[in-house]
């Protein structure tokens, strides 16, 4: 619960009172290697937080190509939001890559926390506008340049994610050939 408070504490105020309510609608969740958060064609019912590991948002495509769009690393938010807010299916799955420690939130405990708590919505605001110009930064600048540019940003916008995870999700988000990704690694080192 530390690294939630830290987190959410970066976006505004709450005091021991409001966040001994949020812990009290707080369930940590153990989503292994591979298991899904949330599912396409299933509407998302709860709200996470990543303590450990790694998830990714990956769907695929019409020619039936599994396209990894972004990853979502430890002290993060994780949901995906469309789905949950306006309750409809989602055309995303939400995956862990590596074992994950997750604190959950359902969507009636969510729901209440932002209903009761002054200020919460205002943060939960806050979290959303940061992770969505985060997505922006990241995939903009992946869209014109060469496979090698690309995997170098990666890098750069993930370091802490490279060696955690399988090649194959990398080139996936790369939009490039696992061997080419591996062409690519090799002329690196």
């Amino acid at each position: 619960m530390k690294e939630l408070f830290e987190f959410m504490l970066r976006f505004g105020n709450l005091n021991q009172q409001q966040m001994d309510f949020i812990s009290s609608k707080a369930v940590e969740m153990q989503l292994p290697n591979n298991a899904y958060f949330s599912e396409a064609g299933k509407i998302a019912r709860q709200v996470g937080f990543v303590v450990e590991g790694i998830v990714r948002v990956c769907y695929y495509s019409n020619k039936g190509e599994e396209i990894t769009k972004y990853f979502i690393e430890e002290n993060n938010l994780v949901v995906d939001l469309e789905s949950f807010d306006l309750e409809i299916c989602s055309s995303a799955y939400v995956q862990a890559v590596t074992d994950c420690t997750l604190i959950v939130f359902s969507k009636k405990d969510w729901q209440e926390l932002l209903q009761t708590i002054v200020g919460f919505e205002t943060i939960v605001h806050k979290i959303i506008s940061r992770a969505l110009m985060q997505k922006v930064e990241r995939r903009s600048p992946l869209v014109t340049e060469d496979a090698t540019t690309r995997y170098l940003k990666f890098m750069e916008i993930y370091p802490t994610v490279v060696n955690r995870i399988p090649l194959s999700y990398i080139a996936s988000y790369l939009g490039v050939t696992q061997s080419s990704l591996s062409r690519i690694r090799k002329n690196i080192r």
